[in-house]
């Protein structure tokens, strides 16, 4: 199979499009990361890509300016690059459907929480009030619903008495630095598609915490 051209949309510092630059350059993806699109201009993500040779590209929204008319230009920016995935590390930005519908089943996410508790923001904080005794991150399918696609893969960690929330995050980025290539490498060998509101794997459905989630 040829290589997919990747594109990576970041807001900050860019640690997953480290881990996936990464992947690339060892051989592990069969793709490349053809461009790091940030909303914000003065970000360490976009340092990152520069260091791996990535063009870094900056769309910051403009005054007064509308989320579709932004996404639309977003979309011009992915388009020229003819982009076969676009992957979300970290870009906190909330995307119209008309965006998310034109990229169906070629965007991915990954969100900091075993989807589908804590949807949305500091979702450390809240496993930790919740007394929850493990906690995680997943790895989905883009969908109009704000962090409700279809859940690809998901990785547990414990939750310890004294953690605190930057603890606890620091835990789950771990484990985000490792599914997030694994999810992208299954992409790019076409072993994963999304059909509706199932993710497939090899052909076939994924359960609703993605694959092997009780193994």
């Amino acid at each position: 199979m040829n290589a997919i051209r990747i594109a990576v949309l970041i807001s900050g510092n860019g640690s997953n499009l480290q881990a996936i630059l990464d992947a690339c350059q060892a051989g592990d993806i069969n793709g490349e990361v053809v461009a790091v699109v940030s909303n914000k201009a003065d970000v360490y993500g976009l340092t990152r890509a520069e260091q791996a040779g990535v063009p870094g590209l900056v769309v910051a929204p403009q005054a007064g300016e509308s989320r579709e008319a932004y996404d639309s230009r977003l979309e011009a920016e992915l388009s020229q690059l003819n982009v076969d995935l676009v992957v979300l590390a970290g870009f906190m930005r909330i995307l119209s459907d008309g965006f998310v519908n034109r990229f169906a089943g070629r965007m991915l996410n990954i969100h900091p929480s075993l989807l589908p508790k804590y949807t949305g923001l500091n979702t450390h904080q809240r496993a930790l009030e919740a007394g929850d005794e493990e906690h995680g991150c997943s790895v989905h399918f883009v969908t109009p619903e704000l962090d409700g696609g279809p859940v690809i893969l998901q990785a547990k960690v414990p939750v310890f008495e004294d953690d605190d929330a930057e603890e606890l995050a620091e835990r789950v980025h771990t484990q985000e630095h490792r599914i997030y290539p694994l999810v992208v490498k299954w992409f790019a060998q076409g072993r994963l598609t999304m059909e509706g509101d199932k993710a497939l794997f090899d052909g076939e459905a994924l359960p609703t915490a993605g694959y092997a989630s009780d193994e």
